[in-house]
This record gives C-alpha cells, structure tokens and sequence, in this order.
C-alpha cells in the first residue's frame, strides 16, 4: 500500500482537474438552452440538409452504377472488335507473304 500512496498524491491534481472538466458532460441542461427555438429551428434545417444530401448521394451511386455498366460493356464491345482486328491482320499478312513469295517466284522463273 505504500507503494501506492506517492502516485496517488502526485496523480490526485490530475484527476481533479479531469473530473471537473468531464463532470459538465454528464450533467443536464439549463431549461433554456433546451426551450431554445433558433437551436431547434437550426437542427431541423440541419436534417433536412443531411437528407436531401443522404437522397442526392443516392441519385449520384446510380447514376455511377449506369456509367461503369456502360463502360463495362463498351469494353466488351472493344474486346470483341479487337479478336476481330487480330484476325483479320492474321489473314492480311498471310496474304501479303503469300503475295510476296508469289511474285518472288515470278521473277525468278521469268527469262
């Protein structure tokens, strides 16, 4: 126990001093700050902002969700188009070296 008592004592004008600043947030309040009509007033403005707020963010997470889906699909659609593309430069390629060893042939056969 004596161990304990300088810490107490060096402690004890901390804890005062936390206690009577936290025991003013745990007390109720003055009637008239309760029966104030401005402040009343402001939170309901204050709410109803937070919900048109809350309904405008809702308008805009969907109309993303539309984008991205768009977007999903364009990429699909390039996807697809760009198979197709590689396919077709396989076939023009083959054709040109095909062309071109034709005409290799051509002139080496020719007088």
């Amino acid at each position: 126990m004596a161990v304990w008592l300088p810490v107490l004592k060096a402690s004890l004008p901390y804890i005062a001093q936390i206690v009577s600043t936290a025991v003013p947030a745990f007390t109720s309040r003055s009637d008239a700050s309760k029966a104030d009509p401005v402040v009343s007033r402001q939170i309901e403005e204050l709410q109803s902002a937070a919900t048109k707020n809350a309904e405008s963010i809702h308008v805009l997470a969907e109309r993303l969700q539309q984008t991205i889906e768009g977007i999903d699909s364009a990429a699909a659609s390039l996807q697809k188009q760009v198979a197709l593309f590689k396919v077709l430069l396989l076939v023009a390629s083959s054709t040109a070296v095909f062309a071109l060893a034709v005409a290799l042939w051509a002139l080496q056969s020719s007088p």
